[in-house]
């Protein structure tokens, strides 16, 4: 099967999932589309028992190992404002990440696949994951068993993201190592003693303790960690006090931690709760540090990236794929995938607009993505998994490599 030929079944598909997006892990109405696209390839699918998730083996007409591909189908809680035609339908949600054009391209994978069954030297897991955006649905997923859905540990995993905005629309990017950072969420609240706004000496002021807590968080990245190990920490969000001349009770901070390598956002979570216990108790105060870990750093194997890499220039030129030069700050549920097998994480420029450095950014409510790029998506998909199983790959030799990497 042409790709090319799917094109503009991929592109209707992709428009109907951005005009009725759903959040979170229940997402009734885009795992019934996903079903209803797939029917008719014979395939093995089921579907998760705690989030709505579609899981499709695709068996090959060889035996041999199983690959993953995955795609992620959930929305954000975003007011669309982009102006396409067919915007949004659904107050409060918008695919501004396009999770929809991800769906897309993996049903464009089966379809072709399907028709190349023979050419396969074993079976290929067709992951379609809810819950990307903050609910850790590759997680439930893995816990669900999609990793050994084909009757055995998927030997390599492959997983595509678009985005909208910084390259020429149709070029994959990605790198070897950490592709993706990780991220956590910080919950601090300080607690002190309220009173008179002109008698300050009579209470515990949590107002100047909250803000000496942000900016010695800003001093202790740059001063304990190796800036080519980076750490970014941003306090999004500070609350406290009713009035102008009241010193309240206590004042509160919510913080995103990033981090690029598993070392350092571990190192991080001991060292937060630590400097915000100093600070608090050096001005007689309490503090409560909730830190809550996030998803995982996202980490291409380099024989992964390599391969991929390989993959892409052979099948459309090898102006079609550029090397990443630093990690992307964003993270992406899709490191628990790649924490268990080899595998890669690709980007996919799909930039809807005429200057890529102008055009509005992943997550932006004016984001527009350029589905022209859905059947080359699903070829790339493809072409991953028949290489993949090709009898020709030394899977033991990736599989080693994985493991003492």
């Amino acid at each position: 099967m042409d790709s090319a030929a799917l094109q503009a079944e991929l592109v209707a598909l992709r428009r109907t999932l951005h005009a009725y997006p759903e959040i979170g892990l229940d997402l009734p109405q885009t795992q019934r589309r996903v079903l209803d696209a797939l029917d008719g390839l014979d395939l093995e699918i089921s579907t998760g028992r705690n989030l709505s998730s579609v899981t499709a083996v695709l068996r090959g007409g060889q035996p041999g190992p199983a690959v993953l591909l995955r795609a992620d189908m959930d929305a954000l809680p975003i007011d669309e404002a982009s102006g396409v035609d067919y915007s949004s339908r659904i107050p409060g949600a918008m695919h501004a990440c396009g999770h929809d054009l991800h769906t897309a391209m993996l049903v464009g994978a089966a379809r072709m696949l399907a028709a190349r069954r023979s050419e396969l030297h074993g079976d290929v897991v067709l992951m379609f994951q809810p819950g990307e955006e903050g609910h850790d649905g590759a997680a439930r997923m893995i816990d669900e068993g999609v990793l050994d859905a084909a009757g055995q540990r998927v030997v390599a995993a492959f997983g595509m993201h678009v985005r909208s905005h910084g390259e020429r629309s149709g070029v994959f990017v990605a790198r070897p190592g950490t592709m993706m950072g990780g991220t956590a969420s910080v919950s601090i609240t300080v607690r002190g003693a309220g009173g008179h706004g002109a008698l300050p000496h009579l209470a515990r002021d949590p107002i100047t303790v909250a803000a000496e807590i942000v900016l010695a968080l800003q001093t202790h990245v740059t001063r304990r960690y190796d800036v080519f190990d980076p750490v970014v920490v941003t306090v999004g969000a500070m609350r406290a006090g009713t009035a102008a001349n009241i010193i309240p009770a206590q004042a509160h901070l919510d913080a995103t931690v990033r981090t690029f390598s598993a070392a350092t956002q571990e190192r991080m979570a001991a060292e937060i709760t630590r400097l915000c216990e100093g600070i608090a108790a050096a001005h007689g105060l309490t503090v409560e540090v909730a830190y809550d870990p996030g998803y995982p750093v996202t980490v291409n194997d380099a024989a992964g990236y390599d391969f991929a890499a390989a993959t892409v220039a052979d099948v459309l030129g090898a102006d079609r794929f550029e090397r990443l030069e630093h990690p992307v700050a964003a993270a992406e549920d899709f490191s628990h995938v790649l924490n268990a097998v080899p595998g890669c994480y690709l980007v996919l420029n799909a930039v809807g607009g005429d200057d890529p450095m102008t055009t509005a950014v992943n997550h932006s409510p004016q984001a527009v993505f350029d589905d022209s790029v859905l059947a080359d998506g699903a070829l790339i998909h493809t072409e991953l998994a028949i290489r993949t199983l090709a009898d020709d790959v030394d899977l033991d030799a990736r599989k080693e490599l994985h493991a003492t990497r």
